[in-house]
């Protein structure tokens, strides 16, 4: 269902939260199950979880696209075993860096694409030396003319494609090229032997819905439809990115909402910690439908290529899981863990919300507390409520569905960072 269609009220609903909650208290003991061998905290990551929604993924596209590849996006986790259980899916891999790269060759990756602007030329030879597995995707003018006498130098010739930008304005206009350039850079291109232009990319984040990708589809295939046939021609493949939003949605403390964050700047208190609020998200079958549709008639219409997908987000989200215990209960209503949020590496829970589960005492009664970690600072929040009969020390508490951009941003700082243990 397209979230335009679904109720405009932006709370939580009681009932879909502890439809949530209730999955993992029904799995609860196998989890308790794993920290007799595996002591809390640990990052707990599910390998048939991941594998379920690549297949699920792979499913919805391929049914609506001729020819479709699939490549996670490293950097909404960067677990080796969770890049090496998508390559076992029969995904490629799109990195954004030369740290990146390497881990992913390190895995044997054979399909690799290479994303990112501000490329060094030390990760551009890395890139060329593997011309085998890796498609280089440039950045700018400057990239490229940095790109072109380092391949010739290798006697190599290596696959492109470019980025485009979908916004010319404001901080995401660091990414790509803007679409009016596009005829030039490919001038650009054909002046050097060893760069083979043959594929575009573009990227939008954020997607609770695929409005924005579809927006950017129709342009680029306005821009497709007044290029030369020849030029047309070199296209081999769209690479239309990634951002699409796990389908629970965006949930968010009051803080983490526009009327929160005015009320903060204005320095007046929010609403009480027992409000969530729920942004809907389109489904991935709906997302695949929409964004099918948009191709079809924008993109295939005028190039016959392949199409591709750099999903991170929706693919790692629910995957992973965080397992904490309480240390010291300091009031009734305040317990600190024996974690921090370096395990995440941002002050995630201050504006979104996930429910902290009590797996000694579950129940589906949510009921307030501050759960706050062990770090010597106050932004050290996991949350503001949890479910359970009671909270003590020794209880473990579980934050699910945390496989993104949480590990990938962990820091060493204060406390030492938990183990992943792969079920």
């Amino acid at each position: 269902m397209n979230p335009d269609e679904r109720s405009p009220d932006p709370l939580l609903a009681p009932e879909r939260l502890q439809a949530f909650v209730r999955t993992y208290f029904d799995r609860g003991d196998r989890y308790l199950k794993i920290l007799e061998k595996h002591p809390a905290p640990i990052y707990l990551q599910e390998s048939a979880v991941l594998r379920a929604s690549a297949a699920r993924m792979k499913r919805a596209f391929q049914q609506r696209l001729p020819e479709v590849g699939f490549y996670f996006a490293v950097k909404s986790n960067n677990h080796p075993r969770m890049a090496g259980i998508l390559i076992e899916e029969g995904f490629g891999l799109d990195v954004s860096s030369g740290q990146e790269l390497e881990m992913a060759l390190s895995l044997g990756a054979q399909d690799i694409v290479f994303s990112g602007p501000g490329k060094t030329g030390a990760e551009l030879c890395l890139a060329v030396a593997h011309a085998d597995r890796v498609v280089l995707l440039l950045d700018s003018f400057g990239e490229l003319e940095r790109l072109a006498p380092l391949a010739a130098s290798m006697k190599t010739t290596i696959r492109c494609g470019v980025r485009l930008t979908v916004n010319p304005t404001g901080l995401w206009r660091k990414f790509g090229i803007p679409l009016h350039d596009l005829p030039a850079f490919m001038d650009a291109a054909r002046r050097h032997s060893r760069v083979a232009l043959c594929g575009l990319q573009f990227h939008s984040s954020w997607n609770l819905s695929p409005a924005p990708q579809i927006a950017f589809i129709g342009k680029l295939g306005s821009a497709l439809a007044a290029m030369p046939a020849a030029a047309r021609a070199q296209i081999e493949f769209i690479d239309i990115g990634g951002g699409y939003w796990p389908e629970q949605g965006e949930w968010l403390q009051a803080a983490g909402t526009d009327q929160g964050k005015r009320r903060q700047a204005l320095g007046r208190p929010t609403e009480g910690h027992d409000v969530h609020y729920h942004l809907p998200a389109t489904s991935i079958d709906g997302f695949a439908e929409a964004l099918g549709d948009a191709v079809r008639t924008h993109l295939l219409s005028i190039a016959a290529c392949r199409i591709c997908l750099e999903p991170g987000r929706w693919i790692c989200n629910d995957a992973v899981h965080l397992l904490l215990s309480v240390v010291d209960k300091k009031a009734p209503d305040l317990v600190i863990t024996d974690a921090g949020t370096n395990t995440i590496g941002w002050e995630r829970f201050e504006t979104d919300y996930f429910p902290v589960l009590n797996l000694t005492r579950p129940s589906l009664e949510e009921k307030p507390c501050h759960i706050l970690g062990s770090l010597c600072t106050p932004h050290d929040v996991w949350g503001y409520t949890y479910f359970g009969t009671d909270i003590q020390p020794g209880d473990i508490l579980m934050i699910p569905t945390q496989g993104a951009y949480t590990y990938s941003l962990r820091q060493t700082f204060i406390k030492p960072l938990p183990c992943v243990i792969t079920i």
